[in-house]
């Protein structure tokens, strides 16, 4: 199979003064442990709904009848109106068996998947959300509990019950390196992803092992001076041998994650990626 070479793109030299940095996902422990006990909650209630529906008072056999899968939520995350909550706030399953929340709008046939970096929840990924979607794309960000790959697969997996024909992936950081191992095993496959300064190795997930059999077009992006991440972009890059698009792209300073879609030039180019292999 002959393979695209990476193609490698360079914007600016200067070192601007901010940086938004990438704490230890230990740094908001409250967050993550609230929405597992919240989702365990929600799970006990549907069963025991469950078993109350095949316990009819007619004759024959009482037959169990599932859960609605995905059910709607009011949570707003902290960062979301009660109605915003209401109209987009929602919940569906993983192969781990834990609940995954997720913040969904948008219409069409084509979804992107987002996941946050690791001092963030799905509040980082809204405002974008609802920019990608005024662009004709379903949007479902998720708000990741800690079982990154899992939540990925399950998000695919609801984008598509709700009618979408293509899906994308984008994560940044931790949410980088999540898109990347998960990609390798979802089926169908997804059609593109784009892994913002994504870390190699990241809390039991290894893009490095994945990434050389990724055969989707893949968008590596990271600041110059973020260091490791840039260093790791390069290395991802290099060994996604197989992807029809390896495209890797070292910008201006030392943004992290979803701070470098501050950027308009950055923002767009991810957008353009988007366009290409989302359209």
């Amino acid at each position: 199979m002959q393979t695209a070479a990476p193609s490698v793109s360079y914007t600016g030299a200067s070192v601007p003064s901010g940086r938004h940095a990438c704490p230890h996902p230990s740094a908001r422990p409250g967050l993550a442990a609230a929405r597992p006990l919240r989702a365990a909650a929600a799970a006990g209630l549907a069963a025991s709904l469950v078993l109350l529906a095949g316990c009819g008072s007619g004759g024959g056999d009482a037959k169990a009848t599932a859960a609605p899968v995905p059910t709607a939520t009011a949570d707003g995350f902290g960062c979301l109106s009660p109605e915003q909550a209401k109209a987009h706030s929602v919940t569906f399953p993983s192969g781990t068996g834990q609940d995954v929340e997720a913040f969904a709008t948008g219409t069409g046939t084509t979804a992107l998947v987002l996941m946050h970096q690791a001092e963030s929840d799905v509040c980082q990924w809204v405002p974008k959300a609802v920019d990608l979607a005024a662009d004709g794309y379903r949007v479902v960000a998720v708000n990741s509990a800690g079982s990154e790959v899992a939540e990925v697969t399950a998000a695919v997996a609801y984008a598509r019950s709700e009618g979408a024909a293509k899906v994308l992936l984008v994560g940044a950081s931790k949410g980088g390196t999540a898109v990347l191992s998960a990609a390798g095993s979802i089926t169908p496959r997804v059609d593109a992803v784009v892994a913002l300064s994504a870390p190699s190795v990241y809390t039991g997930m290894d893009a490095s092992l994945v990434v050389p059999g990724l055969t989707m077009p893949v968008l590596y992006m990271a600041s110059e001076y973020d260091s490791p991440f840039a260093q790791s972009a390069r290395e991802l890059s290099k060994a996604t041998t197989k992807a029809p698009e390896d495209d890797l792209t070292i910008v201006d300073g030392m943004n992290h994650g979803v701070g470098m879609l501050d950027s308009d030039a950055n923002y767009a180019k991810v957008k353009g990626f988007l366009k290409k292999y989302g359209g």
